[in-house]
This record gives structure tokens, sequence and C-alpha cells, in this order.
């Protein structure tokens, strides 16, 4: 884990050879979806309609979506018996995650095959990460607080404003509904892992009717050696981790149309890595913390506000040695403030949103000798607006967006269409685009940043085609997602000796995603498959860490009182390095679950991960787990 050198980020950036052309495969799968869609549209009913916030910043139903989205229950969470929030996104469509070690290690999330630090990041629309990694902390992010996971492929600048170019993820904590209700549960496994966690849930009736949950939990594992013998700092002793988290939601009706609410997250890792042979306990100290309050109204039956002050903290603490120059530390503070008004105009949605941030960063390193670089301020202030029209068979969307900071200006903007069939079949196509902006590392970090330094910027254009109905679900998506102005590490840098952070790079993200679920005696079958060519035009490497193909399968079952299920995860070959030196081999992962339900309260979970004890890499030279086991008693999860 080597947050400490903020400067390198934690997984390499671009680099690919060029791929075989993807439009066959497109048209293949498309004239396919096309096809099973004109035999079985009307043959039943269409699915309960699930309800997506992120991709439109408003409540809307998915068959109205325009966007590539991906939604995952807390039910799916529940019954898989996931470890971690990285784990859960690793089973779905469009992403890949690299890790450095085991799972309280630093963890990168790449969506269609962008940067980890071109990816936003959301709890309960705060958003989180650090502002001189650009990288959300993945591994303090607690499961146990999790209900619902809302991922969006593609540009959404226009409506999040910088670094949305892969997409977005929202991540939604648990909240009260219904009569008052606990849950709770304890569990343990392989690498000396343990795990405990409560919660209550709960609404009040009346007419100021109040909603809360609360919940707890504490997780910890003697873990594995986080580095393999040919790792700079090898050491072969155990990196284990714990972790404690805290999260809380509550929301008073005020009158008929309005409500007020306050929510938080609080969580502490402490993590082991490798960065010497020496004794010392070499360890991160990791917090994640969120707070928001918020204010929804509707001032008039077609308009509703909602106001959000919100701030998140992002703190990384080193310790390399006993000595004072071996301990560092890096803050990120971002204090949010959004006015967010939605008018309905008949069938149509009109959206205007303004947005004021400020990040603040404060690092210390050796005991703090001199004021760093590196603490800096940066504020951006936003205004955004968006139009969705539905037309009969046909959607519209529209979104711009303005953001200002010390960069300077950027306007970003989409465009989307979509056109019905027949009832669950539907075809859609968008254009957008995006940017990231510079992290303080590029811009301030002592030998690599430059200040000079633009945002990168993206275009995107996509198609796709969706069939719904009943137990068959396909999905088919093409995207061409062209980078400008990457920030990549130049050698030597432009005007001065040694390397820097510099715009010099073109990247190309290329891909087809497809997608199938369906219900087939009695089974729940659901698979993906990746298709990609990320690529740095530049070099015309691969980018690193990133695969041209991946796919997952799994099948669940129910008979009686057992839930029982299979996963399958595959990826193909990677290279650990922009050069594409260093090959990181192609690996398939089997995993097992199985719930047993005990009495109406009670039920006995079991999960077999990497079943096959398959050894693999994420990152080189870096550990990955073998075969592993963990059971755990519930009460109140389903």
């Amino acid at each position: 884990m080597t947050h400490i050198l903020p400067g390198r980020p934690a997984a390499p950036s671009f680099a690919q050879p060029p791929a075989r052309p993807l439009s066959r495969p497109l048209a293949l799968a498309l004239a396919l979806a096309a096809a099973f869609g004109a035999q079985h549209a009307g043959a039943a009913d269409a699915l309960p309609d699930t309800v997506v916030v992120t991709a439109t910043r408003t409540p809307q139903r998915a068959d109205q979506l325009i966007a590539d989205t991906t939604v995952v229950t807390g039910e799916e969470i529940a019954r898989s018996g996931a470890g971690s929030v990285a784990d859960v996104l690793r089973r779905q469509r469009g992403i890949e995650i690299v890790r450095n070690g085991g799972a309280g290690t630093s963890t990168s999330v790449y969506l269609r095959g962008a940067n980890a630090n071109q990816v936003v990041v959301l709890i309960d629309g705060v958003r989180i990460g650090s502002s001189t990694s650009g990288v959300a902390a993945w591994n303090a992010i607690p499961l146990s607080a999790v209900e619902r996971i809302e991922v969006v492929y593609g540009p959404l600048s226009s409506l999040y404003g910088a670094d949305a170019i892969g997409g977005v993820v929202q991540i939604f904590t648990k909240r009260g509904q219904g009569a008052p209700a606990l849950s709770a549960s304890i569990g343990g496994g392989t690498y000396g892992t343990n795990q405990t966690q409560a919660a209550v849930t709960g609404t009040s009736g009346g007419e100021h009717a109040v909603s809360y949950a609360l919940g707890v939990a504490h997780e910890e594992a003697d873990g594995f050696s986080a580095t393999r013998s040919g790792a700079f700092g090898y050491n072969p002793d155990d990196d284990g981790y714990s972790r404690n988290n805290a999260n809380g939601r509550v929301t008073v009706q005020l009158a008929p149309g309005h409500e007020a609410g306050a929510q938080f997250l609080k969580s502490r890792l402490r993590a082991q890595y490798d960065s010497s042979a020496s004794s010392f306990d070499t360890r991160n100290t990791q917090d994640l913390d969120s707070y928001a309050v918020f204010l929804n109204d509707r001032f008039l039956p077609n308009w509703r506000s909602s106001v959000q002050a919100a701030r998140a903290e992002d703190k990384l603490a080193s310790y390399t040695s006993t000595a004072l120059s071996g301990t560092s530390r890096i803050d990120t503070r971002q204090d949010e403030l959004t006015w967010q008004n939605t008018i309905d105009l008949g069938p149509d949605t009109l959206q205007v949103l303004f947005g004021h941030r400020k990040e603040e960063v404060l690092s210390v390193t050796g005991g703090g000798a001199a004021p760093s670089p590196l603490n800096k301020t940066r504020i951006t202030n936003s205004v955004a607006a968006s139009y969705d029209m539905k037309r009969g068979s046909h959607l519209f969307d529209v979104s711009a967006r303005r953001d200002h900071a010390e960069y300077g200006g950027k306007t970003t903007g989409a465009a989307g269409y979509g056109y019905q069939f027949s009832k669950g079949l539907r075809a859609t196509a968008s254009v957008g685009t995006s940017f990231r902006a510079p992290t303080f590392n590029e811009l301030y970090y002592p030998g690599y940043g430059l200040p000079t330094n633009r945002p990168e910027r993206g275009r995107n254009a996509e198609a796709g085609l969706r069939y719904d109905i009943a137990d068959v679900e396909l999905g088919a998506n093409y995207y061409r997602n062209r980078l400008t102005d990457m920030i990549v590490t130049a050698n030597p840098c432009p005007g001065r000796a040694g390397s820097c952070a510099y715009n010099v790079n073109h990247a190309l993200l290329e891909g087809l995603t497809l997608s199938a679920a369906t219900r087939l005696a009695g089974i729940d079958l659901r698979a993906s498959a990746d298709l990609q060519d990320p690529r740095d035009e530049t070099t015309n490497k691969q980018l690193a860490r990133r695969s041209k193909r991946h796919a997952a399968v799994s099948a669940n079952y129910t008979a009686g009182q057992v839930d029982s299920g299979v996963e399958l995860q595959a990826s193909g070959r990677r290279f650990d390095d922009a050069a594409n030196n260093n090959r990181l081999g192609g690996y398939g992962l089997l995993n097992l679950y199985g719930t047993w339900n005990l009495a109406p309260e009670w039920s006995l979970l079991l999960r077999l991960e990497n079943a096959a004890d398959k050894r693999y890499e994420l990152a080189r030279n870096y550990g990955t787990a073998g075969r592993t086991w963990f059971a755990a008693i519930r009460y109140g999860i389903r």
C-alpha cells in the first residue's frame, strides 16, 4: 500500500496494441437482441419498475433511462455474502478492480477502462475521495452500511462536474422504513477474519413522521503478506487490518411535501502493509467521514427543491519507522453546498442546479518541520441544467454544466435519444463531453507536479439496446470515449530536469458490454462480458492493469429454506506498467455461497471464495487471497 508517495499514482496510467474491430460483435449482439425481443415482446408483463436516482439526479424509472446503469440491491449484497464494496463491484459489468494486497490495502476501481481517478464516487450524494491522489478510499467504505449501489457508465460531467469521465458510483446507506427493526450478525473465517455488525431502523407514525437508521460494525483480519518475493520492501509477515464504523440517517416530515434530515458515516481503517523487511509494524490509518444536512421541499405541485450542505474528509496517516521522519499525514476536506430545482412540465422535466465545492489539503511529513506545498485550497463554483422529454415511444435528454475553478472555466454537455420499439425493447444513443481536474499532486507535489497542468478532456459516443420482459433481460452497449490532454509521468520533463506530471497523452476507451439475465427451472442466471480496447494512443500500448476481456457468470437457486449460488469471474491478460513490459496473466475465480434460513429472523451464511485456490495477481508482486471461507449467523438480514 503506497499512498506514502502521493506523486506516484497507486495504479499506473496509460498505455496497448490495436484491438480487432468491435463493430462486428456489436452488430451481431444488437441483431440477436432485436430478434429475441421481437419474438417475446408482449409475452408477459414487464418486470417491476426499478427506480434509479444517479443517472439523472432525480428518481427515474429504469425503463425510461438513456444512460447505461447497473443497480445492486441490498438483497443481492446480503445473499452473496460479499466481503467488501470492491468485491461487489468487481462482479458487475464494465468494472475491474486492483488491490495492492488484502482487503485492507489500497484499492482502485476502473469503469469501462477509465482510470481510478476518472470516476466520481458518492455516498448518499456526498462526493468522497482524496484531492491529492484523486481516488476514493474504497478499502475504508464499510459494506455493512450499504443498502444499495448504483453505477452509471459513461461521461456525467454535465451532471456531476469534474472527474466523471468513466462514470459515477453512488453508494446509498441504510434508511429507516416501517416498524422498528433490529438486525445483527457475527461471523468469522480464513486469515483470522472476524466481523460483527448491528443496526436499528424504523419510522414513527403521526403527522410529523420520523424515519431513522443507525448502524455500527467492527471487522478485523490477520491477513496475509501484502507483497510477494520480488516486490520492493517485501516482508513475508502477515498484513492484517481492522475497521470500525458507524453510520446514521434521520429524516423528519415537517409538513406535507417538506422534509429535513441529516446523515453521517464514520469509518476508521488500520491496515498493515510492506515497505521494508524490518520488524517495524508498517501501517496506514485511513479515516473516511461524510456528513450532510438536507432540506427537501415541494413548493408547488410541479416544483421540487433540494438543498444539501455536506462535508467529506479523507485522512491518511502512514507509519514506516519509529523515527519522526517515518510519519506522514495527508488530509483532504471537501465542503459542498448544492441547490437542486426540479420542475415538471407535463411529461417533461427541467432541472437547474447550483453548486459550490471547497477542497482543502493538509500534508505533514516527517514531523511537519516546514509547510508542505500541497497545503492548498481550491474552490469550484458550478451551474448546471438538464431537460428530459418523453414523446410517445421517444425519449430525449440534454444537459450542460459550467464549472469554474483555478484551472479556469470548463463547460461540458451531453445529449441522448431513446426509442421504444415495443414493450420491453428499446434502443439508445448518446454523446457527451467530460473532464478531470488535475489533482493537488499533479499540480504541486515537489519534483513531480506542474502548476500549469490543464484538465484532462473526454468525448464519448455510445449506442445501446436493451430488452426487459418478464424473466428475461438482455443488453448490449458500445462506447467510444476519446481522451486528450492526459496527465502522465513525462521523462524528461519539458522545461526542467527529471520527470514530472504533464499533459501529453491521448487515450481511447472503446468497448462492447454484453449482459443477460433470466430465470430457468427456478434458477436465476446472470452473465456479462466486456470486450474492450483501453489503449494509450500516444504509445499504442494497452492501459496498465486493464484487460481486453473480462466476464462474470452467476447462478442462484432457492429450495425450501436454503438459498445457494455460484459465481465465476474471469479476466484476460493485462500489463502492470504503461510500457507493457510486465505481463499479468489472465485468471478465473470460482465462488460459492449459501444461506440457510433457520427461523423467520435467523439465518446462517456460508461463503467459499476462490474455491479452486487459484494463484493470480491484480498488481505485480502483490498478494491475493487463496481459497477462503466465511460463516456468519444473522438476525433480521435477508
